[in-house]
């Protein structure tokens, strides 16, 4: 997709109650290019949404890229920024309370694709008008509404 190698995403993800139904969106753009891509769950969380809107994003490249990621979600955001992830790591995923760490199949999903492309995080605040940021919100809920949603095989619930 990148001839520079250098990509934008915007991601977000969306749960109609929480847990209940849930759908991400992800869209990709490099110069004049862009890329929608959405999906949804019966049964998630907010917070799997965001993190899969993520890993979806990252997955869809063809090669490393230099990529810069637009997130609503603190969750995420501050889990690679404020290095959480590397703590939740060395202490064989168990969080500051010693409790499993939520999502941590998605996490471990995420991590070689972060290996593989050099990732800037950048936050965005959540419905306050920012264009692509609005588009994944219309997007991922609408994916959340569909009829006949899979199950979401690593959510407990």
């Amino acid at each position: 997709m990148a001839m520079d190698n250098s990509v934008t995403i915007f991601t977000d993800g969306s749960c109609l109650g929480n847990p209940g139904p849930g759908g991400w969106c992800a869209i990709l753009t490099e110069g004049e290019h862009s890329k929608e891509l959405f999906g949804g769950y019966k049964l998630t969380t907010n917070n799997r949404m965001e993190l899969l809107a993520v890993i979806e994003a990252l997955t869809a490249l063809k090669h490393p890229c230099r990529v810069d990621l637009w997130t609503d979600s603190q969750y995420v955001r501050n889990a690679i920024e404020k290095r959480w992830i590397d703590s939740w790591q060395r202490n064989g995923w168990k969080n500051s309370e010693k409790k499993p760490v939520k999502n941590q199949d998605l996490w471990q999903r995420l991590l070689p694709l972060l290996a593989t492309h050099q990732v800037r995080f950048h936050w965005v605040r959540g419905h306050s008008g920012h264009r692509e940021n609005e588009r994944c919100d219309q997007l991922a809920r609408s994916a959340a509404q569909k009829t006949g949603l899979p199950v979401d095989t690593g959510y407990p619930g």
